[in-house]
């Protein structure tokens, strides 16, 4: 459903949620990391061999899971809603909520580097290659999908919409 003009930019909520496609990713791939129990991680007293790895790895989880939210709330703005909006569904002031994520959506509006100043090679990726990036989060769905039903061949890149051209 790529729709606009082939030569026009991507829309700005095209491109956010291309963003949260990334971060639930990202997300999901950390989290079934940390499933297997590795054959030598305990030791025969049921002690760790690596102590703190396990913390770590969640640490990573946690640092994953809150870009997913971020860039969840940066998508909910590019595709038109309010500040309530986005309060409301969080249970929060409009106030509250454009306080948590402002920041963040000033940085994808600028293609800034993320609020905690974290270098984004997604984002330049993104930025640069927009339907390659799409193409990539179809293969790593179309690879681990789970009775998810019939997802097409591009499950990303097919719902990219383009900016619609208005002359001139």
């Amino acid at each position: 459903m790529v729709e606009g003009d082939p030569a026009a930019p991507y829309t700005d909520a095209t491109r956010a949620r291309l963003e949260v496609a990334f971060a639930a990713y990202e997300l999901a791939d950390l989290a079934r990391a940390a499933v297997p129990i590795g054959e030598h991680e305990l030791s025969p007293d049921g002690t760790g061999r690596s102590a703190g790895a396990t913390l770590a790895d969640a640490a990573h989880v946690l640092g994953a899971a809150r870009r997913f939210f971020e860039a969840a709330a940066v998508f909910e703005r590019m595709a038109g809603a309010d500040w309530e909006l986005v309060g409301d569904t969080l249970g929060v002031s409009a106030g509250a909520a454009r306080d948590r994520f402002a920041v963040a959506e000033v940085c994808f509006r600028e293609g800034a580097n993320g609020p905690r100043g974290e270098t984004s090679w997604w984002r330049a990726h993104l930025a640069q290659q927009p339907l390659e990036a799409a193409r990539d989060l179809d293969d790593w769905v179309l690879r681990h999908r789970d009775g998810d039903g019939d997802l097409g061949t591009t499950p990303v890149s097919g719902g990219l919409v383009r900016r619609v051209n208005t002359g001139g």
